[in-house]
């Protein structure tokens, strides 16, 4: 008789195979895919702090103020691939007075930008309609698996590069980041056509100014795994000065300090949270999970798979139980009565 396993041990066996495959799959497969940049992203941050600001009904600097920054950050579907990310973002700089704003054009400053990012490595991909061409390693946000170093972070108002440095963990509504601050020293970024008196020279009706730009400091709280932003707080100051000048001559915008709200920082940490643990589950416990489990249940295949091997050839082995019938037991087919005639 052929010998065979149970099918028990065949389904145990097969479904250990399968979780081994499965583990190595999802931990060198599955999940560095999944660590991409999303392109339906949708999300609002705002910032809040006092500082000073030019009133253009009061034609002065006033201080002491409230002051907001509103940034919307929307992933363009249609215009992104596999490999680029294109979010279109909105902000808007307002003093309690412009708050709501109906429409962000009618906020104290208003930018609009298009940036187009690698999503794998987060570093810049000039196309798509990309406005301002820009460089860098961080900006919206980290690359994935956050390292502790210096990072390259694009300073938009700047128009060039800062370096973050490292400055350890912190932690944002009880979960932790890595932490990075920069500070911007004073830099010329252009010029306006403003009246003399603005910038001094109140005989003159029009002057063209120059613009120039600082940040008191910049500090960024990113999460290890996305590298998705859970805190940061910056320090604008936009002044004017007379041409050739290294004096400030009206302040435009300057404040110490201007960081996110609670809400949003844990709207941030909530979104980093729930984006850090899918990963972690296809990174880490299940391909963990699977292989442990696979592991079992192939020993325990193999071992039901042999010992059905093993039973099965002690029942039909020459000396057992149902072994072939001896020449002159009462089942011979060569017994007397059917080779030869009665006597009687």
């Amino acid at each position: 008789m052929r010998r065979t396993a149970s099918p028990l041990s065949l389904v145990l066996l097969g479904l250990g195979v399968f979780l081994l495959v499965l583990a190595p799959l999802l931990a060198w497969y599955v999940e560095p895919r999944a660590k991409r940049t999303p392109v339906d992203i949708d999300t609002i941050t705002v910032f809040k702090g006092k500082g000073s600001y030019f009133d253009t009904d009061k034609i002065k600097t006033v201080h002491n103020k409230n002051l907001t920054i509103t940034r919307q950050v929307r992933g363009n579907v249609e215009d992104s691939t596999k490999e680029h990310a294109v979010w279109d973002v909105v902000t808007s700089v307002d003093p309690d007075k412009s708050l709501p704003a109906a429409d962000p054009h009618d906020s104290l400053q208003f930018t609009q930008e298009r940036w187009v990012t690698d999503r794998e490595t987060n570093r810049p991909v000039h196309c798509c309609g990309e406005k301002p061409y820009f460089e860098g390693e961080a900006y919206l946000k980290f690359p994935f698996d956050v390292e502790k170093r210096s990072y390259v972070w694009w300073d938009n108002t700047l128009g060039a590069t800062v370096p973050l440095t490292f400055r350890g963990t912190k932690k944002i509504q009880g979960y932790e980041g890595y932490r990075f601050t920069a500070e911007v020293k004073p830099a010329k970024t252009g010029t306006r056509l403003v009246p003399g008196r603005l910038v001094g020279q109140p005989k003159r009706s029009n002057v063209l100014a120059e613009e120039w730009y600082a940040n008191h400091g910049v500090e960024l709280v990113a999460d290890k795994t996305t590298g998705r932003i859970i805190y940061a707080a910056v320090g604008p100051r936009k002044t004017l000065r007379a041409p050739g000048s290294d004096k400030d001559a009206t302040v435009l915008l300057d404040s110490e300090r201007i960081a996110f709200t609670a809400k949003t920082q844990k709207t941030q940490v909530g979104l980093a949270d729930d984006d850090s643990s899918r990963l972690k589950l296809v990174g880490t416990t299940l391909p963990v999970g699977a292989g442990a489990l696979g592991a079992l249940l192939t020993a325990a295949g193999v071992v039901l798979v042999i010992r059905g091997r093993r039973s099965n050839s002690g029942a039909n082995g020459s000396g057992g139980p149902g072994s072939a019938a001896e020449p002159d037991g009462p089942n011979s087919d060569t017994s007397p009565t059917a080779l030869q005639p009665t006597t009687m």
